[in-house]
């Protein structure tokens, strides 16, 4: 039996390039890890199953129904019971499990909220034409401005911006310098790793982690919408040495980002 067709939406372009989305990286690299190859395509959010990007399409034969699978988490733990991909996680002690867990939920259901109060409330007529450049400038000032109030209210119910500018920058700041202590202390001793590669938890191989910190990592450094993101992870070594070394292992076709 051949293996299925993967093909990945990505909301953008799908010239072979990092996209702004930090969870279209995730996936993008939970795949790579898997060596699993994919095709990817623009696609849309309305398009996918749960209304939003990235979303999966799975064919198991030629010209067969594609099965759409959507969230990236729940995406791994497909691939992993239809025996496409490795348990990252698998062989994770209890204890490194939660680890594991918390670092995914301090990216994804903290930071996310931080960056994209950078995004689309500080830097919109950016972000605007970045997400949307697919569509005519009509458009793009149309949805945008529908984008732009649905997250402004997301923002406001979450939490995030009843904060001032300054607190956020502050909670930006720490998650990463804190994200940076952990990575140098992973990478002690990387040396004996195959390929100089050091992962967040310290172990030989990555874990689910790694997928969601990359991709918040590698958007940051590419979204021009992002430019405080930017800066504050361009100041930090250890986070630019292990992203550096994952790019040019997994994604070596893939431009650097500057």
């Amino acid at each position: 039996m051949s293996s299925p067709s993967l093909i990945l939406f990505r909301g953008f372009p799908s010239k072979p390039a990092y996209v702004w989305s930090p969870f279209t990286i995730k996936l993008e690299a939970r795949l790579r890890f898997a060596g699993l190859a994919y095709k990817t395509d623009q696609g849309a959010p309305p398009k996918g199953p749960r209304g939003k990007i990235p979303y999966l399409h799975v064919i198991k034969e030629n010209n067969g129904e594609p099965e759409s699978l959507s969230d990236t988490h729940l995406i791994s733990e497909k691939l992993v019971a239809d025996g496409l991909a490795d348990d990252l996680n698998g062989k994770l002690t209890p204890v490194e499990k939660a680890h594991d867990l918390a670092i995914r939920a301090l990216l994804e259901e903290k930071l996310y909220f931080y960056q994209n109060y950078e995004r689309w409330e500080q830097n919109f007529y950016t972000m605007r034409p970045g997400v949307l450049a697919a569509l005519p400038y009509p458009a793009q000032v149309l949805v945008g401005h529908l984008a732009y109030r649905k997250m402004s209210a997301t923002l406001y119910g979450q939490g995030t911006s009843r904060f001032t500018p300054e607190e956020i920058t502050k909670f930006k700041t720490e998650i990463w310098e804190n994200v940076d202590a952990l990575l140098t202390t992973s990478r002690q001793g990387k040396e004996t790793k195959e390929n100089g590669m050091f992962f967040v938890l310290g172990g030989a191989t990555p874990t689910e982690a790694d997928t969601t910190l990359f991709g918040f990592i590698a958007s940051g450094l590419v979204c021009a919408a992002a430019p405080e993101t930017g800066k504050i992870i361009r100041s930090l070594p250890a986070v630019t040495d292990y992203a550096e070394r994952i790019h040019s292992h997994y994604f070596p076709d893939y431009e650097l980002w500057e």
